[in-house]
């Protein structure tokens, strides 16, 4: 007898398209026309308990406790490691490392992916924040001894218009960046290198 065999992958469910498109929140009807909730939240919470993806949900407020304005229905999904974005991808390491503009999207993505696991690494709980009827969005949102909201630049231009918005608006808030740039500290915010992700977290940790 033979035996069919199958070859499983998130790719299904976590697909690096939907990272890479500027309203990054999961969308069931990518994955089928009309998909429903109902036909793949088992399967996808069966990748979030195998520990193969992260689920990060959606606040409506940049309050304290964060966790009391979860918004469930709305969540961003991201793979448990970069490289496994990478092989989903099917793109040489060097087209992402060099400077070509056919990879500006996906470059966002996979930037984006390695600061989600670096929160997740130092134990943080990282949401992300959008505003209905509005286009302004934060890749990250933590808690520590106050909310930090985080936005992810992974080109030239780090322009922070949503970030500044929302630290406008609250003056008691200090944003991140975490970009190529080198740090910068401007009080209102603070930009910090990708390959300092970790450690400026965890120095957070020590001011506290």
């Amino acid at each position: 007898m033979q035996v069919k065999k199958t070859r499983f992958h998130p790719r299904g469910y976590c697909s690096q398209s939907q990272l890479a498109k500027e309203n990054k929140k999961f969308v069931y009807s990518m994955l089928k026309k009309g998909g429903r909730a109902k036909e793949f939240e088992d399967a996808i919470q069966w990748l979030n308990d195998a520990g193969l993806i992260y689920k990060v949900e959606r606040v409506k407020s940049l309050s304290m406790p964060l966790n009391f304005y979860e918004d469930f229905g709305v969540f961003k999904l991201f793979l448990s490691d970069l490289g496994l974005l990478g092989a989903l991808s099917e793109v040489k390491a060097k087209n992402i490392l060099i400077d070509n503009n056919i990879f500006s999207e996906y470059k966002g993505a996979f930037t984006e992916q390695f600061v989600a696991q670096q929160l997740i690494s130092n134990k943080e709980h990282p949401y992300y924040y959008s505003k209905d009827n509005s286009t302004l969005e934060l890749d990250f949102v933590i808690q520590k001894d106050k909310v930090y909201p985080i936005e992810v630049k992974a080109g030239d231009n780090v322009r922070s218009k949503s970030l500044k918005t929302v630290v406008d608006a609250n003056e008691e808030m200090q944003g991140w960046r975490f970009s190529m740039n080198g740090y910068i500290d401007q009080g209102w915010f603070v930009n910090i290198p990708l390959y300092l992700v970790e450690e400026f977290v965890k120095s957070k940790d020590e001011d506290d």
